[in-house]
Order: C-alpha cells, then sequence, then structure tokens
C-alpha cells in the first residue's frame, strides 16, 4: 500500500472517530449539565429553608430582649447615663419605651430584608443567595438596626408605637386569614368530595370532638368567669361566643351551603379560645378573674406562662410568614419548577417586621401611657378588648366565606341565552305534544 493510501486510510480513520465519538461526549455533557444544575437547585432550596429558622432564632431572642428591657432594663442602663436619649437613669429606655425600641430595631432589620429580597422568584437570584447567606453581614445590619433606636430621641419612640398600633392590628388580620385557610385546607384533607372514594369518618369523629371540647369551654368559662351578677361584661362575651357558634353550626349544616361540621367546628374551638384569652387578659384586680396571682409574682407557673406566650407569638409569625399562598386572590395550581423559591422571601420578611411591631403591643398590652407588672404579657384591657374584636371579626370573615358561593351564584334565567330550554305546547287535536328545544 502506498504512502498515498495510507494517509487517506488515517484522514478516513480519523473522521470516522471524530464522527462517532464526539457526539457521544457532546450527548453526555447535556444530562451532567442537567444534573448539576439540579443538585445547585437542591442545595440551595435547602440553604433558604434553613434560613427561615435562622431569622425566627433571631425574632425569639429579639422577643427576650424586649422582655429583660421592660423588667430589668432600670438596673442595666442605669451605668449608661452617657445615651442622652435614655434620659436620668435611664428611664427613657427601659420599661414601655424600652419595648419600643427594641421592636423599632427589630422591625428596622426586617425592613431591610424586606426591601432586598421582594420579587425574588429564581433560586439562582443574587437576591436569593443574599436571603440564604451572608450571615456575618445580616448581624451587622442587626447590631446597627438593634442600636440606633436607643440614640433616638423618645418622641420619636411614641410615634412609633403609635403605628406599631396599626401594624400590629395589621398582623392580627394576616394571622386570622392563614388560620381559615388552614382550617379549609384541614376540612378538604379529611372530608372529601362525595365522588371519591374516600372515608370520612375520622373527619366526622374529629367534627364531633371540637364541638364537644367547645361546649365544654363554653360551659368552664360560665364557671370559672361569669359565676357572679357583677360579672355581667363576662357573661356578655360568652354568651354571644356560644351564639356565635350555634350560628355558625347552622349555616354549615343549611342545604345551600352545606360545608359539614369539621371546618366550622374548628372555628368554634378557635373562638372559644379568642374569648378565654380575652377574658384571661382582664386585670387581676377584677373580682370576676379567677386567677390566683399578685401583681409582680414570678412563681413557676407565672414564668411557665409567660414563655409559652412567648413561644406562642413566635410560632404564630413564623406560620403566617411561610403560608404565602393564602394570600393569593387567585387560586391557581401552578407547577413549581426545580429553581424557584421555597416561598415568598419578601412575604415572609414582611410578616415578621410587623411581628415586631405585635410583640411591642403585647408587651406593653397596648397602652403605650403605663408599663406591664413584671412576668406579665398581653394583659389589661386594651388586650381584652383586642382579642374581643379579634373573636368578632374572626367568625364575620367565615361567616361571609361561608355564604359567599351562595350569594354569587348567577340566576338562571329560562329566556336567557342560547341553550334554554323551551317549551311548546302545540295543539294537534285533542292530543297536546310538547316540543323541547
Amino acid at each position: 500500500m502506498g504512502r498515498r493510501d495510507l494517509r487517506s486510510v488515517e484522514a478516513g480513520s480519523l473522521h470516522v472517530s471524530s464522527s462517532t465519538i464526539v457526539p457521544q461526549q457532546e450527548g453526555q455533557e447535556v444530562p451532567d449539565q442537567l444534573q448539576a444544575k439540579r443538585f445547585d437547585h437542591s442545595v440551595a432550596k435547602r440553604a433558604a429553608l434553613r434560613a427561615r429558622y435562622v431569622y425566627c432564632i433571631i425574632f425569639l431572642l429579639t422577643n427576650l430582649k424586649a422582655w429583660f428591657f421592660r423588667d430589668y432594663g432600670q438596673k442595666v442602663l442605669s451605668q449608661f447615663n452617657y445615651v442622652k436619649a435614655c434620659g436620668v437613669d435611664g428611664e427613657d429606655c427601659c420599661h414601655t419605651l424600652g419595648v419600643l425600641r427594641v421592636s423599632l430595631g427589630c422591625f428596622i432589620f426586617f425592613i431591610v430584608m424586606l426591601f432586598t429580597t421582594v420579587k425574588t422568584r429564581k433560586l439562582y437570584q443574587a437576591r436569593s443567595g443574599w436571603h440564604s447567606g451572608w450571615w456575618w453581614s445580616k448581624l451587622v445590619i442587626l447590631i446597627v438596626s438593634m442600636t440606633a433606636p436607643f440614640f433616638l430621641p423618645s418622641n420619636h419612640i411614641q410615634v412609633y408605637g403609635e403605628l406599631a398600633r396599626v401594624g400590629a392590628g395589621v398582623f392580627l388580620v394576616l394571622q386570622l386569614v392563614s388560620v381559615i385557610e388552614f382550617i379549609s385546607w384541614w376540612n378538604n384533607y379529611w372530608m372529601p368530595d362525595e365522588g371519591k372514594n374516600q372515608s370520612c369518618s375520622f373527619g366526622l369523629f374529629m367534627s364531633t370532638i371540637v364541638y364537644i371540647a367547645s361546649a365544654c369551654g363554653i360551659l368552664a368559662m360560665y364557671f370559672l368567669y361569669g359565676h357572679r351578677l357583677e360579672c355581667a361584661l363576662n357573661i356578655f362575651f360568652i354568651t354571644w361566643t356560644a351564639v356565635l357558634l350555634t350560628i355558625l353550626m347552622s349555616i354549615s349544616l343549611h342545604s345551600k351551603v352545606n360545608r359539614g361540621l369539621l371546618s366550622s367546628g374548628i372555628m368554634a374551638s378557635y373562638l372559644v379560645f379568642l374569648c378565654w384569652s380575652a377574658i384571661r387578659s382582664e386585670p387581676t384586680s377584677e373580682k370576676c378573674n379567677n386567677r390566683n396571682q399578685s401583681h409582680g409574682n414570678s412563681d413557676w407557673t407565672t414564668i411557665l406562662s409567660f414563655l409559652i406566650a412567648i413561644g406562642a407569638i413566635v410560632m404564630a409569625t413564623f406560620s403566617t410568614g411561610i403560608d404565602s399562598k393564602a394570600f393569593q386572590f387567585r387560586k391557581e395550581k401552578i407547577e413549581e419548577e426545580d429553581d424557584s423559591i421555597p416561598y415568598d422571601y419578601g412575604f415572609f420578611h414582611l410578616v415578621f417586621a410587623l411581628g415586631a411591631m405585635y410583640f411591642a403591643m403585647l408587651f406593653t398590652s397596648w397602652n403605650l401611657n403605663s408599663s406591664a407588672t413584671k412576668w406579665s404579657i398581653d394583659v389589661g384591657w386594651a388586650s381584652t378588648w383586642v382579642k374581643i374584636l379579634n373573636e368578632w371579626f374572626a367568625a364575620t370573615i367565615y361567616i361571609w366565606k361561608l355564604i359567599f358561593p351562595v350569594v354569587r351564584q348567577p340566576k338562571v334565567s329560562m329566556d336567557e341565552g342560547v341553550g334554554a330550554t323551551v317549551v311548546q305546547i302545540v295543539q294537534q287535536g285533542e292530543t297536546a305534544v310538547v316540543v323541547v328545544a
């Protein structure tokens, strides 16, 4: 074989190898890249899910700091006389004003996080990485935001306190919507449609349990807080709660609504809890409140109740913050992509910012002119009426949600639209023929 033929064979072999091997390598790179991207998205999503617990811990620590400045700040801040905004012996940085300053610092931190993460949709965006990481940088922002309010004049803090009342009210509305959406989800899960072959025995059992528990709660409140004729206000609160429970059950069982008893039963138990919590928030000096504790007492039951209350604040804020889907106007099922964020970062930080205002109101009992007693939270007539109004508003919203589908149903007219049924009777001799078109 000649040298020229050998070159042609080698060229042919090289040509074949390039046409067969290279496409295989390119075909292998595509799934490898997709797998690498999916792995990166999975890591980023796990980081975002872990981040929400870090923010929750930050929120818990600010709650404890607010409590410390309210009850024991006078002993510490008396040493910081060089801070002019705190006044003599730190009087303007403890008690109610101390709580408001800590709340303002927490609010500033989460507002900064809100503006830096709002409208984040994909995990590969830089704002998603900022939300889930950069903790040392955010620690600096947290320290600055928590320190700055202690250098502001007291009149500025009072203005924030008035705004915090509004923000706390908005937080209660968001929390209420989240609770109602959870009740609807629970009802749909355990009480399936009639067309599905699923057992609803557990749903019926739970309906019975929650209604029995609600009735027992009503009787217990009558016995504990409405046993005297002088307790007319408590008797009114309890009686009206019982009326609301009856209305909920009647509407749910109405033939046009037909929503069953599970959702209304859970809502009824929630209303009973709000009524009980409102009555418990009445001042301890009232003779209609049988709490055997005096002002400033710090026995283990008081401390335990206080810690449970703080935990409830944190959990309520956390659960509302991650439930952004409950506030969508259009309930469309959208398939989540691999690179989509697991929850709405902007809404999450907004709820925590409003939660900062909310815990300020709880620690001050919604009263900016007086300081709450030690180891107490959300106690006073202002707190009582806020909870009662929240109960009535919750019942109103839920009743409207039950009857709204019935109200918005269009009235069908026999003479309107194409395809309406037209009945014509044609006399043919002695017989009547019905023609349906």
